[in-house]
């Protein structure tokens, strides 16, 4: 062995050790708490401060000792494989590979032990500690290093195919998701808990066209109608918020409370029918519907309102949004006690039927013994057959006849009082025919 295979085998070693304590730097500022260190700060200070300055950008200095790290391992990595061949293949005591497959396996269990398991531990287990110590440095190595960090990022995003991570998956949701999975897998949270974290993660990537109730489905109402009819409409729809449409559904003027109504009318009688819905009128919250889930709940919040009139991208009316929609991405479906999971068709005496109001039309047509073609129709289910012959959003109550049946929106549902089944009814006193002779007619 020379000179310089012994001076390569030393800084082997100074870069083994230099990598690890990157790493276990790395670990400690993931896992330390802003809030413990804000604490801290309050009490002593000054490392404190440098460290939550750290704190507020996160990947740019994980980043930065991910990259040092990586450098140090690759250029011990190089140095073992040179001493390696260089000692071991001299008059041909070894093979060439047989010296690369030493340096490998010198090198796996370096890097898993040394740079893997004993580092990472460290710094979980003195997480505190170690970030506090190496702020200093660390803001240093950043402002030198950060650029070139930032470059390897965005050229790595450019070679991969997909949409990459601007800061770099280092520090990011991804690796979050992964310890969520991982806190799971150890029995620390329990699945419900896992796909809620999932959702708040994912609510930015989810939009507002994505939870809305579109427009088809919005109960609209004139706003030179009388205090009464929207009242009555609010009774009837279950709904304590309504939309105030002008010349049609594209002109959204203003949202009308129930209970704003309800004290007008219990003040001064007379209003009940001498005032229109214009004068009670709130103004409405307008929002793109390409507007993301996060950031909406936080606009919602800051300008506290709970319903949102969401516009696509020509300027009219797509749907209706409240923080509830947004809230139901991330705990799932808020039902309420009127929620049942009811069948599909539900057949009762005198030959009527209760069926789901997303019951495909054809299917309805075929169960009742009549011809309804959905795509000349431009509907899909009972509910859209209903709006189409009403011109309007059907209601509890809202009645049409379709070739000798009578259908009747029955009570909403859920907390969006949305129209869940229809009676059917037969118009006539015939007795229905036999379902297997309908369906061969």
């Amino acid at each position: 062995m020379t000179a310089v295979d012994i001076w390569c085998i030393v800084i082997t070693v100074v870069l083994v050790g230099l990598a690890g304590l990157l790493i276990s730097v790395e670990t400690a500022i993931n896992k330390v708490s802003r809030g413990r260190i804000e604490d801290i700060k309050r009490e002593s200070g000054k490392r404190a401060s440098k460290l939550l300055l750290i704190l507020q950008d996160r990947a740019r200095y994980v980043n930065v000792l991910l990259f040092l790290s990586t450098s140090a391992t690759v250029t011990a990595t190089a140095l073992v494989t040179f001493v390696s061949y260089d000692t071991f293949t001299v008059n041909g005591a070894w093979s060439i590979g047989g010296a690369l497959a030493f340096a490998v396996a010198i090198m796996v269990v370096i890097a898993y032990i040394a740079l893997g398991v004993a580092p990472r531990t460290l710094g979980r287990q003195h997480a505190e500690q170690i970030a506090l110590a190496t702020a200093g440095p660390v803001r240093l190595l950043a402002a030198i290093l950060g650029p070139l960090a930032n470059l390897l990022i965005h050229l790595g995003n450019a070679l991969t195919p997909g949409k990459g991570f601007p800061e770099g998956p280092f520090a990011s949701q991804a690796e979050l998701r992964d310890l969520v999975d991982q806190a799971k897998a150890d029995s620390l949270i329990e699945d419900d808990e896992r796909q809620m974290i999932h959702s708040v993660f994912e609510l930015g990537d989810t939009f507002v066209k994505e939870v809305m109730v579109p427009r088809t489905e919005v109960v609209f109402i004139e706003r030179t109608k009388s205090l009464r009819q929207a009242m009555s409409l609010g009774l009837r729809s279950g709904f304590s918020r309504i939309p105030v449409i002008g010349e049609n559904s594209d002109d959204v003027v203003g949202i009308v409370y129930l209970k704003d109504m309800m004290r007008r009318t219990f003040e001064h009688r007379e209003s009940e029918n001498d005032e229109r819905v214009e004068s009670l009128m709130r103004a409405p919250y307008f929002v793109p519907d390409s507007k993301p889930v996060d950031a909406l709940l936080r606009d919602m919040q800051t300008a506290r309102v709970h319903m949102a009139i969401a516009v696509d991208e020509y300027g009219g009316t797509a749907g209706l949004v409240t923080i509830e929609d947004a809230l139901e991405e991330i705990v799932g479906e808020i039902a309420d006690e009127y929620d049942t999971a009811a069948p599909e068709v539900a057949q009762l005496t005198d030959g009527a039927f209760r069926v789901s109001a997303r019951l495909h039309v054809e299917d309805f047509a075929e169960l009742v013994g009549i011809e309804i073609d959905g795509d000349a129709e431009g509907v899909d289910t009972v509910l859209g057959l209903m709006a189409k012959r009403l011109g309007r959003v059907p209601i509890p109550g809202a009645a049409i006849e379709e070739l000798g049946w009578k259908l009747t929106a029955e009570q909403g549902a859920g907390r969006r009082n949305r129209i869940g089944a229809v009676l059917v009814e037969p118009v006539t006193s015939l007795a229905r025919p036999d379902l297997g002779s309908a369906a061969s007619e």
